[in-house]
């Protein structure tokens, strides 16, 4: 039970969902909903203080690591390997992001949520081109096509009937019924708005 609500402390921390847990975000069950942006802890709301600017580049950076479930030396490879890439640091970032495979398997709605899709590929229930790949990490290239096992689809089918949520497909994907398809990689107006690559490049550009 005390893994559960882990998750749900990561969205409070960072003052906006996350939507760490599928559907229990879009329910009145959600802690952001009951308790708002108030950050998680025993003794209440603190003071408010203003935050400087290393704060506001910190807090950026952690929020964008929590959406994609990815660990700080994760995140440094990353941007690391966008640095090489042409065009904006931040952009590469984000789409490097978006294409890893248990992001993909999410925003396809293979899964109903980020951590059951990556637990989807760590167990070997997800494979590209036909071959199975337990590596939440591994970046999907134009044409690679995604599929679940029939375990992994029963599994995601029971849940769904639990909790339906209606979910779209982004456009750089093409979802059949059971097979994703990359069509292509995706552009940054399809990626979370809610994200400023700016600020983090800033942070580690210190």
């Amino acid at each position: 039970m005390a893994k559960q609500f882990d998750k749900c402390r990561l969205c409070r921390r960072e003052g906006r969902k996350l939507f760490l847990k599928g559907a229990r975000c879009f329910t009145a069950k959600c802690p952001v909903e009951k308790k708002g942006a108030q950050p998680p802890g025993v003794h209440g709301p603190k003071r408010p203080r203003r935050p400087s600017s290393y704060g506001l580049q910190l807090r950026e950076k952690q929020k964008t690591k929590r959406l994609y479930a990815v660990l700080e030396h994760q995140f440094r490879r990353f941007l690391g390997m966008a640095e090489k890439q042409k065009g904006a640091i931040g952009e590469n970032l984000l789409i490097l992001l978006e294409r890893r495979l248990d992001n993909v398997v999410y925003a396809s709605t293979l899964a109903p949520s980020k951590s059951l899709a990556r637990q989807l590929v760590s167990h070997g229930h997800v494979a590209v081109n036909g071959q199975k790949v337990n590596t939440a990490s591994f970046l999907v290239k134009k044409g690679d096509k995604i599929a679940l096992s029939t375990k992994g689809q029963a599994l995601c089918q029971k849940i769904n009937q639990e909790h339906s949520v209606d979910q779209e497909v982004p456009p750089w994907l093409k979802k059949s019924q059971k097979t994703v398809e990359v069509i292509r990689f995706p552009v940054r107006e399809e990626i979370n708005p809610d994200i400023d690559e700016n600020v983090i490049i800033e942070y580690y550009s210190r």
